[in-house]
């Protein structure tokens, strides 16, 4: 897979289903199946993974060392609340509750692409965090960030 492109905005019904935009469906692989991993992200959002980019990730913690207590914390953390999710005959998957309710979930929502997945963000946060993000800030974190040999990141 290349990754996906795009932002769509969807509504959830009473019981916490939304329809997988079309622009999406289109852009996975015809052997993608139905089934998907629907996690908590990193910001306050929630990280859908076509199960064909779940597979590797999950292999990858596997072999982690499990006597490394950052280890045992990451795990913890990054696989709590990951669930299994199929769409549905009417092209709909449900949200755990527990994971809506991390994401602040409610009605309006917008699935954004961010590369081999899709991040599912409840509307006015989502809008939020791009009004408080100046294009000067844009162009500063995009040159820290695409320099060719890292030297513009600090750390590295």
């Amino acid at each position: 897979m290349t990754g996906f492109l795009g932002e769509y905005e969807s509504t959830l019904d009473a019981k916490g289903r939304f329809l997988l935009p079309a622009g999406f469906k289109r852009q996975l692989q015809e052997d993608a199946g139905t089934q998907f991993v629907l996690n908590r992200g990193f910001e306050k959002c929630l990280t859908l993974y076509p199960m064909s980019e779940w597979n590797p990730i999950q292999e990858k913690i596997a072999k982690l060392n499990d006597f490394d207590p950052k280890v045992r914390e990451f795990r913890r953390y990054f696989l709590n609340g990951a669930t299994i999710v199929e769409l549905d005959s009417a092209g709909r998957l449900n949200i755990p509750k527990n994971l809506a309710a991390h994401a602040g979930l409610d009605k309006d929502i917008v699935l954004a692409a961010a590369n081999n997945k899709i991040e599912i963000w409840d509307k006015a946060k989502y809008q939020e965090f791009f009004d408080n993000f100046s294009p000067e800030a844009f162009s500063n974190l995009a040159q820290q960030v695409m320099s060719p040999d890292g030297s513009n990141i600090p750390g590295l």
